[in-house]
């Protein structure tokens, strides 16, 4: 079949948000519902790893991944002026994001070589494509997401590798420092969209870039990340620094999101969702430094980084990417307000409440989990459609 037929056969290759939007949210309400189940003792699943290594691997590498590649995918057309990826090889990426989904949850008892290739291949995959479009054009500015997918894929390998060999801390570490990884992804993408949408959908001046601010907010990401991962490998120096680094890094991004806030924001949920999602960027980073320091689990600080910042986030993106991206007027559908609520309320039942009442855990975990279905099969009711259909201006992407 030639790509122009298969274009136009199926609609969902045109563009790389087109697949990796709706598989990923899909995948996410599937692998949550299988997390409750076994929450509940139902055995859904037995897959590789196991479902306490299973559920953090997918929702970072599964979910979060598929939603990164398919937002910087689509961007860089934008950043470059070049074709996107599409047609048979955007489907071949999704494949293989698909196959590893799968094999993943089915194929616990193949060669775990096997499963390690074909899952870690998607970012480095990901990454070739979007480094021929931006050095095509020199645009080296962009050319920092690049590294920052393979330094994801790099922690991914980690995660495998904890699993064949048994170990809960380099597994535990892996998952910390691909958290810490989205969060910097977030942090770029957000000091650039945050403030322009902003701007735009309002129609006031976009704040000014304070050069200090910018590099104290991603620096301090940046030397959280090092510290995390000197820390894990035995490091004291960095074990006592990695706290002021999380505290620096916290107010950094917390004084930068101030910056860009306007009251306008309350009135339109596509921006308050941004602006909430990155809040739980300083907010996670400050409940990270406050249990390091106590020697406690960092959980309730992962998943206000998680749920708040990266479910909440890509949520918002999405409903925005996907409809300015079909050609159809950007606009917050009905419903999206709420589901964006709902994230915001399972972020912070999932980490502040469970910080302060941690007694009640099992009805917070479900009803957290629910929430996050619901937002997302929102999401999949209205989305579905714009997704799987052509442009109805009839342009390409």
């Amino acid at each position: 079949m030639k790509e122009t037929t298969l274009l136009r056969r199926l609609p969902l290759m045109r563009l790389a948000f087109r697949p990796f939007f709706l598989l990923g949210a899909v995948f996410s309400v599937l692998a949550l519902l299988a997390w409750l189940a076994f929450w509940h003792g139902n055995l859904w699943l037995s897959p590789y790893g196991g479902m306490f290594w299973w559920h953090p691997h997918e929702m970072l590498f599964g979910f979060g991944s598929a939603i990164i590649v398919g937002f910087l995918l689509t961007a860089v057309q934008n950043w470059t002026g070049r074709p996107g990826l599409a047609g048979w090889p955007l489907l071949g990426l999704a494949a293989l994001w698909l196959g590893a989904r799968v094999l993943l949850a089915y194929g616990a008892s193949l060669p775990p070589a096997l499963l390690l290739a074909v899952d870690v291949a998607f970012l480095p995959c990901a990454a070739i494509a979007m480094a021929r479009r931006v050095i095509a054009v020199r645009m080296w500015r962009n050319l920092a997401f690049v590294p920052l997918l393979v330094a994801l894929a790099c922690a991914n390998g980690a995660m495998h590798l904890g699993a064949q060999q048994g170990d809960g801390a380099l597994v535990r570490e892996a998952s910390h420092s691909a958290m810490l990884l989205i969060v910097l992804v977030m942090t770029l993408l957000g000091g650039r969209v945050i403030p322009f949408f902003t701007s735009r959908k309002l129609g006031v001046e976009q704040a000014s870039r304070l050069r200090p601010l910018e590099a104290a907010s991603l620096g301090g990401i940046v030397a959280v990340l090092v510290l995390q991962i000197l820390s894990a490998a035995g490091l004291g120096l960095a074990h006592a620094l990695l706290v002021p680094a999380l505290l620096v890094a916290a107010t950094a991004n917390a004084w930068r999101l101030s910056r860009w806030y306007h009251v306008g924001i309350l009135r339109e949920p596509l921006l308050w969702g941004l602006h909430a999602s990155y809040a739980f960027i300083p907010l996670g980073l400050f409940m990270w430094a406050i249990e390091h320091a106590g020697g406690q689990r960092i959980e309730t600080a992962l998943h206000a980084l998680a749920i708040g910042g990266m479910g909440t986030m890509m949520l918002s993106m999405m409903s925005r990417v996907s409809l300015g991206h079909t050609g159809r007027i950007i606009r917050t559908l009905p419903g999206i307000g709420i589901a964006l609520g709902l994230m915001v309320f399972a972020a912070l039942m999932r980490s502040a409440w469970l910080w302060l009442y941690p007694q009640t855990s099992h009805w917070v975990y479900s009803l957290t989990i629910i929430a996050w279905c619901i937002s997302y099969v929102a999401f999949l009711l209205y989305y579905v459609v714009p997704l799987a259909s052509p442009r109805p201006d009839g342009k390409a992407g």
